[in-house]
């Protein structure tokens, strides 16, 4: 059987480099290598000496990304982007001169039912980046009790209905297990009935992801060290998906700028062009913000 070859399509690729790429001989990090898209772009863009350390905790995607990269300039390594200011350290690169955050879901992990990420495809309750992770998505429903269930949904996936699901979810687990993607949406959906265009357990799935990745954890941890990750004169570009990863961006951005050591470039998001967003349906919640490092 052969198997599908994945696309991702790079988000606001050519208005990231346009902002983040100040020197082409620099060392930039792509904290979220994923595919590789905005790092074979950014590579267009760069020096032969210049050097992109890619980040990704998806074992399988950085393997795909390496190999259509194919480029001495890319040094890919199996870990989060939190762990970029040891990797630095360890190398001896005082500082990168870029980083990009893009905190969207690949094509390949969306579109893979393997992987259990996407409400349109059955298959394993997993949503796990890393699958060395001991936590996934079926860990979480199956085991974890009603209040941390109705805190995620309500937190995570801002969902109205937090209770009602959370309460469903006990029921049926003590039925029978949670295996797959289509068990939980059935079960969602005999609470919420559809209503809309959105499935109602989007923001189950939502929250569910996000708390397995422990991705908002995340993303404020790097934030809080983006100064052992960008030298003066350096920028930082974050790319959000949705409005809790964008507040926390707008925020924490915010607050460095007032503190003098660093300067918004743009003081408020950039969105993707109408044109963009027609080829690429998938860009249309996307957002960016750049912060450059002045001390």
């Amino acid at each position: 059987m052969t198997q599908p070859v994945w696309t991702h399509i790079p988000i606001m690729a050519p208005e990231i480099a346009d902002l983040l790429l100040t020197n082409p001989h620099g060392v930039y990090v792509d904290g979220t290598l994923g595919l590789g898209g905005h790092t074979r772009y950014f590579l267009t863009r760069l020096a032969d000496d210049a050097c992109i350390l890619g980040f990704d905790k998806d074992e399988e995607a950085l393997a795909i990304a390496q190999e259509r990269t194919a480029d001495k300039r890319l040094q890919a390594f199996h870990a989060g982007y939190t762990h970029a200011p040891e990797k630095l350290k360890e190398l001896g690169i005082n500082g990168a001169d870029g980083a990009l955050f893009d905190l969207g879901l690949s094509s390949y992990q969306l579109d893979n039912p393997d992987r259990g990420f996407s409400i349109l495809h059955n298959g394993p309750l997993d949503m796990r980046f890393d699958r060395a992770n001991p936590v996934s998505a079926a860990v979480v429903v199956n085991t974890w009790p009603l209040q941390e269930l109705e805190r995620i949904l309500t937190d995570y996936g801002e969902e109205k209905n937090a209770t009602k699901i959370a309460l469903a979810i006990m029921r049926a687990r003590k039925e029978t297990p949670f295996e797959t993607t289509e068990q939980l949406k059935k079960v969602v959906e005999s609470v919420c009935p559809r209503y809309g265009k959105n499935h109602p357990a989007t923001q189950t799935f939502q929250a569910l992801r996000i708390a397995c990745n422990a991705e908002l954890d995340n993303v404020a941890q790097v934030l809080s060290v983006l100064a052992q990750i960008v030298k003066p004169g350096g920028r930082a570009a974050v790319l959000t998906f949705h409005s809790l990863e964008d507040r926390l961006v707008k925020n924490k951005f915010k607050e460095m700028a007032q503190s003098g050591a660093w300067k918004l470039i743009n003081k408020h998001a950039l969105a993707p062009s109408y044109e963009e967003v027609r080829h690429n349906r998938r860009a249309r919640s996307a957002k960016l913000r750049v912060i450059e490092r002045v001390l």
